[in-house]
């Protein structure tokens, strides 16, 4: 049996890890959630387990270039198949004892993202695979690379039991080499809104957030479409809609589709109340930003949506979070840590926002109550659970102990 040592979270910390892990996923300046995801993934790891070298492998999707930090040790082009293998002969060059894969079908070229198997087949290592979509229906090229994947990589790692009882009946994989473990989440001292806004200079007004690229399925028209009703309980809410439009649809039609929506606004009469930031942010004003809110909304419309990084860092902030069922949704706020409505229920949205607004006293006791739960979810409980389930782990590293870091022990 191998040592642990319990830190005052009282969760197990493994003393042994893999010496070197190669991290693969995008990477941040790139404009994605999977690109924030590794890129916080990495940072948590290099500061909780410092005896673990890192090597950060990064996709560049087809066009771009991006200036990546000297954090990323090297880069793969989406729809050349040579670099997959020389990415694959670099990883094994370096010594890497792990490899750490981070899934999306559509970041990784070929079909359904088959060229990332030229990758596993030539290195010789154990795989993890953290999966973020894992479809229920998948059709007949997913279903190859999917079969494909479960022969080759050792451990899943999922952020929702709906996605591991998926990859049992529909993928076959043993219950015993599949891990849940959440989205991670920044660590941050819960503020009240109203502070916040009085910090930041932003208007004095209760204040609706939902944040992420803007793009078609985010059910935003339903929520636009409950404003009037809300009003009729909050006259001076404020809906914020923060984020750059998708970069994929603003290659395809421009802003039309942002346009389409704040014609739809204007429709309704509640142009003045709604902003528009259309920008992606840093972590810093992001966090300023959820800070700021008193509600937050993400109102889908994909029910098979198994995680969602915007809603994690709201509950992870500490929001009352109004929903749509998504499966991400659906188990983050059972057991009443959040309000669901249906899909595309604008009565719905409206009488759940409402309510919120209008309670002061029920807003801040789910505040509150997200806020406690939320702390277990940071990024660095996040890297420990997924090290922990890392087999074979090879080399003796210690980690750093959680009070170490400010920004956790301030958010305790």
């Amino acid at each position: 049996m191998r040592a642990v040592r319990r830190d005052a979270m009282d969760n197990a910390v493994p003393l042994e890890a893999p010496a070197r892990i190669a991290l693969l996923g995008n990477a941040l300046p790139r404009l994605c959630g999977l690109a924030t995801f590794t890129s916080h993934v990495q940072d948590a790891l290099v500061s909780r387990f410092p005896g673990i070298v890192v090597d950060h492998y990064a996709m560049v999707d087809p066009g771009r270039s991006y200036r990546f930090p000297q954090s990323v040790t090297g880069t793969i082009d989406q729809e050349e198949p040579a670099s997959y293998r020389a990415a694959a002969r670099q990883i094994v060059a370096s010594g890497a004892e792990l490899l750490w894969v981070q899934h999306e079908f559509g970041i990784y070229g070929g079909p359904a993202g088959a060229w990332l198997l030229e990758l596993l087949d030539a290195v010789d290592l154990p795989v993890v695979a953290s999966l973020h979509t894992v479809l229920e229906a998948p059709n007949d090229d997913q279903r190859r690379v999917m079969a494909a994947l479960t022969r080759r990589v050792a451990r899943f790692i999922v952020m929702a039991e709906r996605a591991r009882a998926t990859l049992r009946h529909i993928y076959g994989v043993a219950s015993e080499r599949i891990t849940v473990i959440p989205h991670g989440v920044p660590a941050r001292r819960y503020e009240e809104p109203a502070a916040a806004r009085a910090r930041l200079g932003l208007e004095r007004r209760p204040t609706i957030l939902t944040f992420g690229l803007l793009s078609p399925g985010k059910g935003l028209e339903a929520m636009i479409a409950a404003m009037p009703t809300i009003l009729e309980q909050a006259p001076d809410a404020l809906y914020r809609i923060v984020g750059a439009t998708h970069p994929h649809l603003v290659a395809h039609e421009g802003e039309a589709y942002r346009e389409r929506l704040q014609a739809l606004a204007a429709g309704l009469g509640v142009e003045a109340h709604l902003r528009w930031d259309a920008h992606f942010l840093d972590e810093a004003a992001l966090l300023d930003c959820i800070a700021a809110a008193d509600v937050y909304v993400t109102p889908y419309g994909n029910p098979a949506q198994i995680t969602s990084g915007t809603l994690s860092y709201a509950f992870g902030l500490g929001k009352p979070i109004v929903s749509t069922p998504y499966v991400h949704a659906a188990e983050l706020l059972t057991d009443g840590r959040g309000r669901l409505v249906g899909f595309g229920d604008v009565g719905g949205l409206a009488h759940a926002v409402g309510e919120l607004l209008a309670n002061e006293d029920a807003r801040r006791a789910l505040a509150h109550r997200t806020s406690r739960e939320g702390q277990a979810m940071t990024w660095r409980h996040m890297v420990e659970r997924c090290v922990a389930s890392f087999e074979p782990l090879l080399s003796r590293v210690e980690a750093v102990p959680t009070a170490s870091d400010p920004a956790e022990a301030l958010a305790a």
